[in-house]
Order: structure tokens, then C-alpha cells, then sequence
């Protein structure tokens, strides 16, 4: 029951309750990200989510567009602001995603949701982390963030989806919560992305 009906309901209150409790951070943000990024405060992309539906995720912008002589985004860490790299480390750059949260794209807790080109390298075991709408936190972030491998975010990926439950919720939503009042997890990786998904990491 409460996969099917109540988890929706739990998003919504809890969204729509950390939304007014961060509101003067979230327009602050805004307005810095205003003028750090020529009028951009929002970086959007093309995400899946349950079943592979496609949907915009939203965050803050945390990099410029600074391209290199040959016409093409300069790396990552290159591209990295200051103000990217606080708004990153606090976890402040996830907050937009309670908009796709309260449009029914995202649940507050769930799968990360990753790129679509990873789609066609998971396994079929892996690829079940698709029965479930994707989150803005979930099992595997709680449990190391960036500094776990791809093939154990993938199990505990797979754990949630087959123990989904109000007690697991609350509890990953508790930790992640700690987790950011200490930036525990937060290593080089979160403003250096990790290695991308090649199918054996």
C-alpha cells in the first residue's frame, strides 16, 4: 500500500515542507547563480526514470560554459565555480529536483536517476533499478555517495527497490540528512565526478 499510494503522498508534504523551510537559501542561490552564470541559474537534462520514461531533471548550475579552442565544454573541474563547488559540497545544487518531485518525475527517495546511455550496459538485475522512480537521495548515497563503485551503488540500488517501505524512507531521508549537516561522503569525486558507467566498474 504504501508503494503504491502513500510514498506519493509522503513525497508531496515533505517536498512541499522543505521547499518553504529553504526558501530564502533556495532565492539566494538563485540570485548568486544569476550573475555567476551569465543569467543561468538552472542546468537541466534528460534523465530516465520509472520504466525509462524520460523527464528534465533539474539542478543548480554548479559549472560554466567555458569551451576550449576547438569548440567543445572544457573538463569538468575546469569548468567548476566556487560558489559550484560550495553549493555541491552542502548538497545545495539538488534542491530544484523537489520541483520534479512534486510533478511526479521524481520520488525524494529512489535510484539516483543516471544517464540514459547507461540504459543498454546494465545487466537485467542491474536494470531493475528502473521499477521505482528515481530520487534526489537513496540507499547508495547514504552508503558512501561517490566514494563506493558503481557495482555497489547498483546492489544497494537493487536493495531498495526490493525492500521499498516507510520505515527504509525515513531512514535513508534521517541519514542523508546527517550526512549533509557533516558532509560525510563528500570526497574530491562530488566536485570531480566520478568514472563514468562503462558496464565492468
Amino acid at each position: 500500500m504504501y508503494r503504491l499510494f502513500f510514498k506519493r503522498i509522503f513525497d508531496i508534504l515533505i517536498s512541499l515542507l522543505v521547499l518553504v523551510i529553504v526558501s530564502p537559501l533556495f532565492i539566494l542561490t538563485i540570485v548568486l547563480l544569476l550573475f555567476q552564470n551569465n543569467g543561468k541559474p538552472f542546468f537541466y537534462q534528460s534523465r530516465p526514470g520509472k520504466n525509462h520514461k524520460e523527464f528534465k531533471i533539474i539542478k543548480f548550475k554548479s559549472m560554466n560554459d567555458k569551451r576550449g579552442a576547438d569548440g567543445k565544454l572544457l573538463p569538468d573541474i575546469e569548468r567548476m565555480t566556487p560558489l559550484g563547488k560550495f553549493v555541491r559540497k552542502l548538497s545545495i545544487d539538488e534542491l530544484p529536483q523537489l520541483f520534479n518531485v512534486l510533478k511526479g518525475e521524481m520520488s525524494l527517495i529512489g535510484p539516483r536517476p543516471l544517464l540514459f546511455k547507461y540504459i543498454e550496459l546494465y545487466s537485467p538485475e542491474q536494470n531493475r533499478r528502473h521499477e521505482v522512480m528515481p530520487g534526489i537521495t537513496g540507499l547508495a548515497q547514504v552508503k558512501g555517495r561517490n566514494s563506493i563503485s558503481w557495482a555497489e551503488k547498483f546492489e544497494y540500488d537493487i536493495f531498495y527497490v526490493n525492500n521499498l517501505s516507510l520505515w527504509l524512507d525515513i531512514k535513508i531521508l534521517v541519514l542523508t540528512f546527517l550526512k549533509v549537516i557533516k558532509t560525510e561522503g563528500v570526497n574530491q569525486s562530488d566536485t570531480r565526478p566520478m568514472e563514468p558507467f562503462d558496464g565492468t566498474n
